[in-house]
Parts: structure tokens; sequence; C-alpha cells
């Protein structure tokens, strides 16, 4: 996948990071603030309840303690305990018996946690237990077995240091506590359910429940049916946590000091935020939404912002690269940006409009010019014209004269089409062979000329007087009386990469540039010697520049042996 590259200075960066920056904050903010709010609420909640729940337990342990105190003190001070555990006889253990029952059967009544109070006779196998009232027969044989079957089968069992301990009997659970005592086992039991009676006065909320919880996190009894199936009781309560199969209920508790229990409370989330959680629901399904339009405002933004930036500046582009006549076309849009389009495009028509009169205003100063710079070679020819037909005159050589006339004839009615830009090959040749034959007659025996140049390039385009301004420059440095001098001109098609163009080549045999004229071409300037200022080669490079701006050349260098050779490059054009 190829992304395009964003400048990080671009106005569609600024935005959408802007937008990022502003939304994306105020989503975290809203998201954290309802968070932040539950956990507040679970805080509050959770330390009320605690507070709740260790006072009642705190009641527990007292009833707890205080049975215990009891066992102990029947364990050490009464006489019919002693009695029954060192008897002298069997008579004597059942009287002391008798009177352990009815000190219990009175002692029950006082503490209302406990189910039953029970003396155990190791030896004997002998189980002495007194129940309230409201315990049921089934019950209490229940819980005597479990009774003969922890003391007698299960010593390790006996003893469980000064702590209640649980055990599971039938259905139900039950706290007990066992002291021994020489022979005998002193000892008490509560059904769980009797714990829970008072904890039905704790107000947890319409669905809201108080329970029992063994160490291992194994459900003793509650208050109410639980809402879930699925709480975990095995984290222990030193501080609140939430359970459930959907982490719905609020866990609190208490452990109990005296025995292997907690006390813990059970409350529904629903119950502990009442209206907030569909105020959660409603910040989530906000920032749900926020985050869902987020694209489509990047969307909006880019289909009403910038893809119309877009567009303008691709048009700025093609405007940048020349084509001022480009407009920005029409579309629906915002009302700002049809502004902008048709000030934009009225902008560039009035642009467009001044840049073509600048443009024929320019092409009228280079016209002008141009003509100035053609006419510049007319006035020099004339004077040698008229000092060739004064010395024919002189020799009364009335033919070559009239030669000599008709040549310039043809010359000056070339020369008088100074208006022209281009003329054909053809006429620009015909011109250079009378302009030659002129110097010919001037110089007879002394110079020689050749023009090479392929039929197919006849009626191409070329400035006038561009070829004839270099053999005038040959004839008037090169021709001399003592050494006649050949003057030949090249021309043919070339092409370098996919841009064909002409060549013209001039080369004569005369004594070449000198270092001095070569380095003042080279830098573009006028040649300047002994004689004054010499501006041929300047005037034509002048003249290619106005009308090929860079895509023609002028090269002046030496030939070997001798001879100075300039080479002409124009680009290749079939049509005036």
């Amino acid at each position: 996948m190829k992304f395009p590259h964003i400048s990080w200075n671009s106005i569609r960066f600024k935005l959408v990071v802007g937008l990022l920056l502003v939304t994306v904050p105020l989503i975290t903010l809203l998201l954290y603030n309802n968070f932040y709010s539950i956990r507040v609420v679970h805080n509050q909640v959770a330390l009320s309840n605690k507070n709740l729940i260790s006072l009642y337990m705190g009641q527990i342990d007292t009833q707890l303690r205080d049975a215990e105190r009891n066992l102990i003190g029947l364990m050490t001070s009464d006489y019919d305990i002693q009695s029954m555990n060192i008897p002298n006889s069997e008579d004597e253990y059942q009287l002391a018996k008798h009177h352990v029952s009815i000190k219990l059967s009175s002692d029950i009544l006082l503490y209302k946690s406990i189910d039953a109070f029970f003396v155990y006779s190791d030896s004997r196998s002998d189980l002495l237990d007194v129940f309230k009232l409201n315990i049921e027969f089934a019950e209490r044989d229940q819980v005597e077995q479990e009774l003969h079957r922890i003391l007698g089968s299960h010593p390790s069992l006996k003893e469980n240091g000064s702590r209640w301990f649980v055990r599971k009997i039938g259905q139900d659970f039950y706290a007990l506590r066992v002291l021994r005592s020489g022979d005998l086992y002193i000892g008490a039991w509560v059904n769980a359910k009797t714990l829970l009676v008072p904890l039905n006065l704790i107000d947890l909320g319409k669905e809201g429940s108080a329970l029992l919880v063994s160490k291992a996190g194994e459900l003793m009894i509650s208050t109410d049916t639980l809402p879930d199936g699925q709480i975990d009781l095995t984290k222990g309560f030193e501080h609140f946590y939430m359970s459930g199969s959907k982490n719905s209920l609020l866990i609190v508790g208490e452990p109990s000091q005296e025995g292997n229990f907690s006390l813990a409370a059970v409350i529904p989330d629903r119950q502990i935020l009442q209206n907030l959680p569909n105020l959660s629901r409603l910040t989530l399904f906000i920032s749900i939404i926020s985050i869902a339009l987020l694209p489509l405002s990047l969307f909006l933004l880019r289909h009403v912002l910038l893809v119309p930036l877009k567009r303008l500046i691709t048009v700025m582009k093609r405007i940048n690269d020349g084509n001022v006549n480009v407009r920005i076309e029409s579309y629906k849009a915002s009302d700002e940006i049809q502004l902008v389009n048709r000030t934009f495009n009225h902008m560039m028509a009035q642009i467009e409009e001044l840049k073509i009169h600048v443009y024929e205003e320019q092409l009228s100063k280079q016209k002008a010019e141009l003509q100035h710079l053609q006419l510049q070679i007319n006035p020099h020819f004339f004077m040698n014209s008229l000092n060739i037909l004064f010395n024919l005159a002189q020799v009364r050589n009335y033919e070559l004269i009239q030669e000599m006339t008709l040549c310039l004839v043809r010359y000056f009615r070339f020369m008088f089409q100074s208006n022209l830009t281009f003329v054909s090959l053809r006429e620009e040749l015909q011109h250079v062979r009378n302009y030659v034959r002129i110097q010919e007659l001037r110089f007879p025996d002394s110079l020689t000329c050749s023009i090479d140049v392929p039929d197919f390039l006849e009626n191409i385009p070329i400035p006038p007087l561009v070829i004839q301004s270099f053999l005038e420059n040959s004839i008037k440095h090169s021709v001399t009386l003592e050494e006649p001098i050949h003057i030949s001109v090249s021309i043919d098609l070339k092409e370098t990469g996919l841009e064909p163009y002409i060549e013209i080549i001039v080369r004569d045999t005369g004594k070449g540039f000198s270092e001095h004229v070569l380095a003042m071409i080279r830098s573009g300037n006028t040649v300047i010697d002994e004689q004054g200022e010499h501006i041929g080669i300047w005037n034509v490079r002048k003249r290619l520049e106005l009308l090929y701006g860079g895509k023609a050349s002028i090269s002046c260098y030496n030939g070997f042996p001798q001879g100075a050779v300039v080479e002409i490059k124009l680009p290749y054009e079939t049509k005036l």
C-alpha cells in the first residue's frame, strides 16, 4: 500500500490533528469521569456496608465468646462436671449427668445464638446434649450422629484450639466449639440459620443479601436467594470486590474473630448505582457515537473544505507551470468556497488578459528590435557595394558592372524585406549565393564558396541573414590578395535525444579566430579590436535569442589545421 505524503505544515494535517486533539481528550475525560463516578459510589457503598457487617459480626462474636466462657466455667468449677469426669460409681455418674442436664437446660435459655450444649464421655461413648425447643428431632438426631463420629472416630478433630469450627451436617452448616477436660468433651453447636436470624434486620436493599461464608469460601447460608450462581467467595474480605458472571455484584465482608467463617454482604451493582448505569450507558453510547462520527466528521471536513482546497491547489500548480488559461470548474460547494472560486476565476481571467497584452507588447518590442538589428547590416554592406562599383567603373568593365548591379538589386530587394521574421532556407541560400557572387566580383580568383544542403530542408524556416552574416565575417577577416580563401557552408538535420535540430556549419581556410576574439565571443560581448567594434556575431546571437529563447546556440572555434569554424544550431520547425 502506498500512503500519500502529508506535509506537517498543511492545512489538512492541522485541521485533522486539531479535531483529534479536541475530541479525543473530551471523550477520554467523559469516560474517565463516568468510571471515576462509579468507583466513588462503589467505595462509599462498600465502606457503609463494611461498617454495618463489622457491627453484626461483632455481635455474633460476642455471643459465641460468652457461650464459650460459660463452657469453660462449667469445665473448671462445676462439681457435677468433675463428678462425671471421674465418677466413683455408675450411680454417681448418672446423678451428676442429671444435674448437668438441668443446669445446661437453664443456661441454653440465656444464649440466643446457641442451639445446643453437649457433654460427651469418651470412655462410655455417652453423649448428653440439651437443645432449644425449636430444634426438630430429625436435626437433633443428625447432629448427635455427627458428634459421635467426630468425637469418637477422629481424635485429631476433638481439639480445635480456641476457635469455633464449621462442619456441614446434612444440608446445613453448623458452627461447633469443643473443649476437653479429662475424659469429657464439653461443647456447643449452632446452626448457621440461627446465626443468620439477626442479619434479616440488615437493610441491604431489595436485591441485596447477607450470607455466612466458610473459610474455604463455601456458602453456608444467605438471607435471600443469590441473584447470580457464579459468585467467587474465595478472595477474602480485606477489600471489597466485584464478582458474578458479569462482575455485577459488590462483595463486602468481615471475618469472625471467634470462628473460621465470615459474614458477607452481596449487593447488585444496579441497586448501588440506581440510575447511574443508565447514565453510564448513555455516556458510553455518546462516546461510541462520537468515535463513530469522527470518520464522518473527517469525511465532511474533507468534502466541505479539503477537496475544494485541493482543487484550488491543483489549479494553482498548473498556473505555476504557465497555464494561465485554466479555471476552477463549477461544482456544488459551500457559499464561501463558491465565492472564492468565482473570485479566483475572475482574477485569472484578468491576469490572462493582462498577460496577453504584455505578451503582445513584448512581441511588438522584439519585432522592432529584430528589424533594427537586421537594418544594422545594411549600411555596412551598402558602403562596400558602392566601393566595388567604383572600382569596376574605373576599369570600365561594363559587363561586370551590369552583373554587379543586378546582384545588388537582388540583394537589396531581399534586405528591404526587413519586416520578415523568418524566410525559407531556399530564399536564404539564394541570397547567400547572390552575396557570394558580389564578393567574388570584388575579389576575383581569391574567394571560392561551396554550399551543401539536402533538398528536403529547403522549405524549413530560418531567420534571415543568419548564414550571410557569418559569410560576411569570414570574407571581411580572412580574404586577402596573397592567398585564396575557400568558404564552405554545410547544412544538415541532426537529432539529440527526442528533439531534432538544424546544424549549420560555416568554415573557412583563413587564419582563424584569435584567442582574444574567441574569449569575447564566448563571453557574449561584442568584439572590440584595433579596427573598432564588430557587432556581426553579437547581432546574430541576439536575434536568435529573441526568436528562439534558449533553444538556439552559436559556437565559434578554430578548425584544423587552420581556419575559423562557426556552428549554428536551430530548432527544427517545418512551418513559417
